[in-house]
């Protein structure tokens, strides 16, 4: 009993002994340390006061530039170990930087990633010059106020003048084409049919931006049109103009210009109907020529997307002209003459309203009256541009004639109207 309490406590004293071994080693440890890190706090303290100490002077307010190279990516630079080695006293600051630089050298060379012989391949951004640069201007003496003149001076000089153009040139053309078929049995009924109709229209507009306008606009459409159940003409035309209208006008404020205008129209071939062998017009059967006088008003609505002109003449002489006498009464002539003259008042709005880029309403409205008779036209012409050349047009030309011969269904009103796709261009 006696020898297994002695073990017992030599057992508990051996470890004791050891515990405060161990608790004296670690205190021992811990001191040792706090002691490092101190000293490496310290050492950062006293670095960051010297930095923040040193006094430079650069001369201006824009820093030391040579901080770069404490915050570029790490570069060994050749000036920095030279600096150290050679002993030579400089600044305090290029000191600080070049001992920092120093210890990411030799403490941490995985860091170092260039050398200032790559930066020296790669080239500098600019280089500095530092020549003076040095002005090789000759200035002569002033020039006298009279000089005299000498007759064995004789230079050639060539004087250019430039008049302005006031010319502006523009054109529309398209080519459009229709084509239905229905076979012999089709149970509705029906005929095939093939359609084709081109238009040229080009203008020439004068303007001197002062007092004068003159414009022309030249107006060419014409249209085929192919029955079988037609047994007399193979094809017929559809579409028929020749028209001119010449304007010249004279500013009298913004928008108003006193204006003389002349239309003049007729059509390219003789017209038909289906299974009749009747003329009923012909090339100057009619021809119609209206002289206006009266005041013109330029439209800028909308942005300037509704454009186009306004005219209106209380003074118009009207000439017709019916080159085949059959005709004569057709047109509102007497039986057996071929002209008509009369005077009235006439009216015309031209306009083009630009809906979109691809959609646009072309419109133009015509009316003559003599306060016995009266014609009005109103042609309108909608426009779906597809792209740069493929276009589709919807036309519809409503006319009113009560110096013609009356018709039993519609009276003195007639109708035109279409629609078409193809090919156009303007420019």
């Amino acid at each position: 009993m006696k020898i297994r309490n002695i073990i017992v406590f030599a057992l508990l004293a051996s470890t004791t002994t050891a515990v405060a071994q161990q608790s004296t080693r670690f205190k021992r440890l811990k001191q040792r340390d706090t002691l490092l890190v101190k000293n490496y706090a310290d050492s950062l303290a006293a670095l960051k006061t010297r930095l923040d100490t040193t006094k430079t002077d650069t001369g201006s307010n824009d820093g030391d530039g040579r901080t770069f190279y404490l915050f570029s990516p790490a570069t060994f630079y050749h000036s920095v170990v030279g600096n150290l080695l050679s002993g030579e006293k400089s600044d305090d600051t290029q000191t600080a930087i070049d001992r920092v630089m120093m210890n990411i050298y030799l403490n941490h060379p995985e860091l170092v990633a260039k050398s200032e012989k790559v930066l020296n391949k790669a080239g500098a951004i600019d280089k500095e010059i530092k020549a003076p640069i040095k002005n090789k201007e000759k200035f002569v003496s002033k020039a006298e106020d009279n000089p005299g003149y000498d007759e064995n001076f004789n230079m050639p000089v060539e004087i250019v003048v430039k008049k302005p153009n006031f010319w502006k040139y523009s054109g529309d053309y398209y080519l459009q084409m229709l084509q239905n078929y229905v076979s012999s049995n089709w149970y509705k009924g029906g005929e095939s049919n093939y359609s084709m109709v081109a238009s040229i229209t080009m203008q020439a507009n004068y303007n001197n931006k002062q007092k004068v306008k003159f414009d022309n606009k030249l107006e060419m459409k014409l249209g085929f049109q192919t029955s079988r159940g037609d047994t007399l003409h193979s094809f017929k035309t559809s579409e028929d103009l020749i028209r001119y209208t010449g304007k010249l006008g004279l500013q009298a404020s913004k928008k108003w210009y006193y204006s003389l205008q002349l239309i003049a129209y007729t059509q390219f071939m003789r017209g038909y109907k289906s299974n009749d062998s009747n003329v009923y017009s012909d090339i100057l059967s009619p021809l119609n020529i209206n002289l206006s006088v009266g005041m013109d008003y330029a439209v800028e609505w909308f942005n300037k997307r509704l454009t186009g002109t306004m005219h209106l003449a209380p003074l118009a002489y009207n000439f017709k002209y019916v080159g085949r006498k059959a005709l004569a009464t057709r047109y509102g002539l007497k039986e057996g003459e071929h002209t008509l003259n009369d005077f009235g008042s006439e009216c015309t709005i031209d306009l083009t309203w630009a809906f979109t880029n691809a959609i646009k309403w072309k419109t133009r409205l015509y009316g003559y009256t003599t306060y016995k008779r009266a014609e009005i036209e109103w042609e309108n012409t909608l426009s779906f541009q597809f792209n740069k050349y493929i276009t589709s047009n919807i036309f519809v030309y409503p006319r009113f004639d009560d110096g013609a011969k009356r018709d039993k269904d519609h009276g003195y009103w007639q109708l035109k109207e279409y629609m078409s796709i193809g090919f156009a261009y303007s420019f």
